[in-house]
């Protein structure tokens, strides 16, 4: 799981993202309860979550994320009411993913409201889901339906992280290692 995490969540380890997503094949549920027990024990003290969204046989949907970051995300002015009329009717975080992991396990049609729980802007995902995915302005870790200059600065500094931690793993650096702790500001 080291390697999924440096090459799918460099970004949110290096807090300039909140969340990543990734899939992850298992080969048994207690495997995988082990290992997302074990890594959430070892990244809690550096503001770091680890959740399982959703579980297929064999492989799961992993969600990274910053509790912090996405409590500030969610105070941007528009976000809880955005969730709130996609079925999210508290805005406690916790609350939040398990609500977002529901709707992962049970829903036909994907909650594309996911992106607020990646850290993307608002208003590329309302533009996502008003446009049904059509009519951005450009593309890279998202569909931006405004302020495509930020989003391309953006999505070159996740690239670029992703670059440097993937070599830095590569040379021997632990994900506890990589992980920076925005409490104490390492």
């Amino acid at each position: 799981m080291e390697r999924y995490l440096v090459e799918h969540c460099a970004p949110t380890l290096a807090s300039i993202k909140t969340g990543n997503l990734f899939s992850y094949v298992y080969s048994s549920l207690k495997e995988l309860n082990t290992y997302i027990e074990a890594w959430n024990q070892c990244m809690k003290s550096k503001g770091v979550s680890i959740r399982a969204l959703r579980v297929r046989e064999h492989t799961a949907l992993i969600y990274v994320y910053r509790k912090s970051f996405l409590e500030r995300d969610l105070e941007q002015p528009g976000a809880v009411n955005f969730l709130h009329d996609r079925g999210y009717e508290y805005t406690d975080v916790e609350f939040l993913v398990e609500r977002l992991k529901e709707r992962l396990e049970h829903n036909h049609e994907f909650p594309h409201e996911i992106g607020l729980f990646l850290g993307y802007p608002l208003g590329d995902v309302i533009g996502f889901v008003e446009n049904s995915g059509r009519n951005c302005i450009c593309s890279g870790c998202w569909k931006v339906y405004q302020n495509a200059a930020e989003a391309i600065r953006t999505f070159q500094r996740f690239k670029k992280c992703k670059e440097v931690y993937v070599r830095l793993w590569s040379e021997g650096k632990s994900v506890w290692q990589l992980t920076v702790d925005v409490e104490a500001g390492a």
